[in-house]
C-alpha cells in the first residue's frame, strides 16, 4: 500500500504547531535539518514541507492526499481541495481595515482600491455583498498600501491589531471570514480505499488530541448521599464512572469535565461533600 502523502506548513505560524499536534496523535516528523520530504514508516505516512500558500494546490490538484493550511489560503486557492477537520490553532479573523474616519462599512468600498494578499477571497466576499471595487494584489505587508496611496482600503488577516494600529489603520465592519489551521483532503483519496483508511485513522488521532486539549480527567470521593446532586455538575462524555470505596458508604467517581471549567467545578464538589479531588491531563484518546 503507497504511503498516505501528507502537507505540512515549512514556516510560518501553523508550522510548530502542527508538528506538535501530528507528534501528540503518535506521528514521527521531525526534521534534522530543511528536509523537504519526511518518512514515518511506522504509521506509513510521508510528509511533504510547503510554503502554507502553496499546500491547497498541491492537495488539491491531486498530488497529495492530505495537508494541514490555513483556512483563509484553502479558500483563497479556489481548488477542489476540502476541508475535513477544524484543528483549533492559529486562529485569526479576517477584517476589511482603512484610516480612522475614512471608510465605515463595507458599502464604502464601492468603487475603491483594496490591497490584499488575498484576492480571490475577497472578491468572492465583495460578490456577495454586491459590491464593486479594485483589488490590488500584494505578497505581503499590505498594512502600508494605504500610507503609500496604492489603495484606499486593506483586506488581511488580523491576529492583534498592533500591525494596523501601528500603520494608522483600523477595522471596520463585521470579519470577512474566522480563520484557523485546518485539515484539508483532495478530491482523489476516496478513489483510494488505502487512503481513504488512513484519512480515517488520522481524523480519529487528532480528534483524540482536540478532546485531550479541552477536557482533563476528574477523580474524587463522594458521599452515596451526595452522589446524585455530583453527578449533575459532571455528567460526563456518557456518564461518569462509579466504583465502590472500602469505607460504607462512599464511592469513587471519575469523569471527563471541560479543562477551563475545572476549578469551579471542583469547588461545587466540595461543597456537595466530595473529598480527594483530583485533576489529570489527558495526553490524547478516543472517544
Amino acid at each position: 500500500m503507497a504511503p498516505l502523502r501528507f502537507a505540512l506548513p515549512n514556516k510560518g505560524s501553523l508550522s510548530a504547531p502542527a508538528a506538535q499536534m501530528l507528534a501528540e496523535a503518535g506521528y514521527r516528523v521531525n526534521r534534522s535539518g530543511r528536509e523537504l520530504i519526511v518518512a514515518d514508516p511506522a504509521n506509513d505516512v510521508q510528509f511533504f514541507f510547503l510554503r502554507p500558500r502553496d499546500i491547497a494546490v498541491y492537495v488539491g490538484e491531486g498530488s497529495l492526499d492530505v495537508g494541514i493550511t490555513g483556512r483563509d489560503l484553502l479558500l483563497d486557492s479556489t481548488v477542489s481541495a476540502k476541508e475535513i477537520l477544524p484543528l483549533g490553532f492559529g486562529r485569526a479573523s479576517f477584517y476589511f481595515a482603512s484610516r480612522p474616519g475614512g471608510i465605515h462599512d463595507a458599502a464604502g468600498l464601492e468603487g475603491k482600491r483594496i490591497a490584499t494578499s488575498y484576492p480571490n477571497l475577497v472578491e468572492h466576499h465583495l460578490s456577495d455583498l454586491g459590491i464593486k471595487a479594485h483589488l490590488v494584489r500584494l505578497d505581503g505587508a499590505v498594512e502600508t498600501a494605504v500610507e503609500l496611496g496604492v489603495a484606499d482600503a486593506i483586506a488581511d488577516v488580523v491576529e492583534t491589531g498592533i500591525t494596523l494600529k501601528t500603520s494608522g489603520l483600523e477595522t471596520f465592519g463585521s470579519p470577512i471570514l474566522k480563520s484557523e489551521a485546518v485539515l484539508i483532503q483532495g478530491d482523489t483519496v476516496a478513489d483510494a480505499p488505502d487512503a481513504v483508511r488512513a484519512v480515517e485513522i488520522l481524523h480519529r488521532r487528532l480528534q483524540g488530541v482536540l478532546i485531550a486539549r479541552r477536557y482533563v480527567i476528574l477523580d474524587f470521593d463522594c458521599p452515596v448521599e451526595a452522589q446524585e446532586e455530583a453527578f449533575k455538575l459532571v455528567p460526563g462524555i456518557e456518564s461518569p464512572t462509579v466504583s465502590p470505596l472500602a469505607r460504607e458508604g462512599w464511592v469513587a467517581v471519575r469523569s471527563l469535565v471541560p479543562r477551563d471549567d475545572a476549578p469551579f467545578i471542583m469547588d461545587e464538589l466540595w461543597r456537595v461533600g466530595a473529598r480527594a479531588i483530583l485533576v489529570s491531563s489527558l495526553d490524547t484518546c478516543r472517544i
